[in-house]
């Protein structure tokens, strides 16, 4: 599996919704659904640094390392 990317789970547990969180960010929709829903090849440090700051997180909160099970 490898990266994971958790945004879904830290937006439900701050009850921040998509449209909320683009706004506070200032990036598209469809670039935040793109990185909730795994589809993401890469991520800026600024944006994901304004999501941290936007949702009061770390960025390990987001981001984790899954090895893939056999």
């Amino acid at each position: 599996m490898g990266i994971v990317i958790r945004l879904d789970e830290v937006m439900a547990k701050r009850k921040v919704s998509l449209n909320e969180l683009s706004e506070r960010v200032g990036i598209t929709l469809s670039n935040l659904s793109i990185l909730k829903n795994q589809k993401a090849k890469a991520i800026r440090l600024s944006t994901l640094a304004a999501i941290c700051r936007a949702l009061d997180c770390q960025p390990g909160d987001i981001i984790v390392y899954q090895e893939d099970v056999k």
